[in-house]
């Protein structure tokens, strides 16, 4: 048996498929699907296929940095947030990488602009040989997140 995601609180990962290669985010083992903080969201349609493109602030505290993307639409399903309020929003399957680890993951798509993260990683990303330590965080390293975006 492969060895176990190890996760904290919180870690760095990355979601290739988006063209994102650092995120901070948030584990939530309270969250059924995995939620990414967008905003721009636009529909549209390529060859019979539904798509979905919107922007993306990947770094906490810097709303100069913007990153356009694109997915297939997976769903879309009626989510409610911490709050109860509940929401229709799209989801998309990306890649997600954590330290040496990758899955394929649900991910659903809203505006967190008030939310201290910008991606909550949720228990369905966690189902497959995952460990969760809620004392620990970054058990997967710490990543110079500013160096990958070119920013310093």
């Amino acid at each position: 048996m492969n060895d176990p995601l190890k996760l904290g609180w919180r870690e760095w990962c990355a979601l290739p498929d988006l063209g994102i290669p650092a995120i901070k985010a948030k584990v939530d083992t309270g969250a059924k699907t995995s939620c990414l903080h967008t905003f721009g969201i636009e529909p549209y349609e390529e060859n019979g296929v539904n798509y979905v493109r919107f922007k993306v602030h990947p770094l906490q505290k810097n709303e100069d940095l913007i990153l356009e993307c694109s997915a297939a639409v997976k769903d879309e399903r009626e989510v409610s947030d911490s709050g109860g309020h509940k929401e229709l929003r799209y989801i998309i399957e990306t890649r997600m990488v954590i330290g040496d680890k990758e899955r394929l993951i649900e991910m659903s798509l809203t505006n967190r602009d008030s939310m201290r993260f910008r991606m909550l990683l949720g228990r369905r990303a966690m189902e497959e040989n995952t460990l969760v330590d809620p004392a620990a965080s970054y058990m997967n390293g710490r990543l110079k997140a500013k160096l990958l975006y070119g920013l310093v």
